[in-house]
């Protein structure tokens, strides 16, 4: 695996962005999390950063064909890494991929196995499919030690989100590709991933700049009380 380039560029980077939440004000009050509709809302003129980040994130599933420099990706793994872990036990292996062989190829796969399962293959008849990651330039790929640790994987997959959305860059994380890669039909490009053994794929995160600006998805505050 290369490692990564500009490591004192890319540290101080993932420090300022992350510092920033450590900063932010944590003696919010309930008048700062009313609820309009069902959501929850958050002043969306705030002037802190890393909240705007949060409230602003969409999924995204449509992408410009630009690739993601590869200077901005090690920032965004870097940020990735720095999430919080169990004992700090890291129990993850992440791997990027951003060569159109691999994509192409491993979609071309998908693509010959659609015939056999009614969701994919309304998947590949979309008349803008280009491949298995919403067409995205480059995919995450995270796997969890010894099939533990998808929590902990889950809080580095969502700093990975959150440090693209700072970036201009969108993501989505995705399950079909998960179901597929560890099919027998895919075990020559799951093995080109090189986990190490006893570490199970968890997630795919698509990253590419985005192509759509998806408005945000109502959120229930009902499910959210305090409990006196």
């Amino acid at each position: 695996m290369k490692t990564f380039k500009h490591y004192a560029s890319c540290l101080f980077a993932a420090t300022l962005f992350f510092t920033g939440c450590q900063n932010s004000n944590g003696t919010g009050t309930t008048d700062q999390a009313t609820t309009a509709t069902d959501s929850l809302t958050v002043d969306k003129d705030t002037d802190n950063p890393v909240l705007r980040t949060i409230m602003e994130r969409r999924s995204i599933r449509k992408y410009k064909t630009d690739p993601v420099p590869r200077e901005k990706m090690d920032i965004i793994l870097r940020c990735g890494i720095n999430a919080p872990s169990a004992m700090n036990g890291q129990p993850w292996e992440v791997r990027v991929v951003d060569n159109t062989e691999f994509i192409d190829g491993i979609t071309k796969v998908f693509v010959e196995s659609a015939k056999d399962d009614e969701r994919m293959l309304k998947m590949v008849q979309d008349p803008e499919f280009k491949n298995m990651f919403r067409n995205a330039p480059a995919v995450i790929f995270v796997a969890g030690k010894d099939g533990e640790g998808k929590f902990d994987c889950g809080l580095l997959s969502e700093n990975i989100m959150l440090a693209a959305h700072a970036m201009g860059l969108g993501t989505c994380c995705l399950g079909s590709p998960i179901r597929f890669m560890k099919s027998d039909v895919a075990a020559d490009y799951m093995k080109r991933l090189d986990f190490s053994e006893g570490y199970e794929l968890f997630y795919a995160i698509a990253i590419g700049y985005p192509d759509e600006s998806p408005e945000a998805k109502p959120r229930d505050a009902s499910k959210v009380r305090y409990v006196e």
